[in-house]
């Protein structure tokens, strides 16, 4: 997925744990790279059903009250957040009677409230499952089927109301695009 992020032009690829291998995050320059994008991608393995390590410090440092949230915290007001996770989990075990009891959309409820408290717009994840079994054409169809979402987002032409309701956006993915 994060070789098909990069393909997309005009989409910024930031890898926190290359930028942050110390964990020392830049507030900063993480508060300067959010205002300078409408669309923000959180891409990450689903890791003990919620983000890695770093990526929740991310967030804990960087969407600060008075800034992100809160009174006064308008900075990301409008903007777009999309999750792009794969878990080892198929599907099926991200089902009311599935082996995990939730699905990957009530796991991720707690960052979905937090997109909200931002005043940013969520839209439902991205999910890449079971990837320990998956095979080479279907790692390939979901790598195209994220670049083709990450296209239609930076291109106006993701239907984003349907999208914000699906349990998984890429359920469906040539559903969701409009034609222009």
């Amino acid at each position: 997925m994060l070789t098909a992020a990069r393909s997309v032009a005009d989409v910024t690829v930031h890898d926190l744990y290359d930028a942050y291998s110390d964990f020392d995050i830049d507030v900063a320059r993480e508060q300067a790279l959010l205002l300078a994008h409408d669309i923000i991608v959180w891409q990450h393995p689903f890791y003990w059903y919620s983000t890695p390590p770093l990526v929740k410090q991310w967030g804990d440092l960087v969407l600060v009250h008075g800034w992100a949230c809160q009174r006064d915290g308008t900075a990301l007001h409008g903007k777009r957040w999309l999750h792009a996770v794969s878990t080892g989990g198929s599907e099926q075990a991200y089902q009311h009677n599935g082996n995990n009891r939730f699905t990957i959309r009530e796991l991720l409820a707690p960052l979905e409230q937090t997109a909200r408290l931002c005043g940013m717009r969520w839209l439902a994840p991205f999910v890449v499952h079971g990837t320990h079994v998956l095979v080479d054409d279907a790692f390939v169809e979901a790598a195209h089927d994220h670049a083709r979402v990450l296209t239609a987002l930076r291109d106006g032409v993701l239907d984003e109301d349907a999208a914000a309701e699906l349990p998984r956006l890429n359920a469906n993915v040539a559903a969701l695009l409009r034609q222009v």
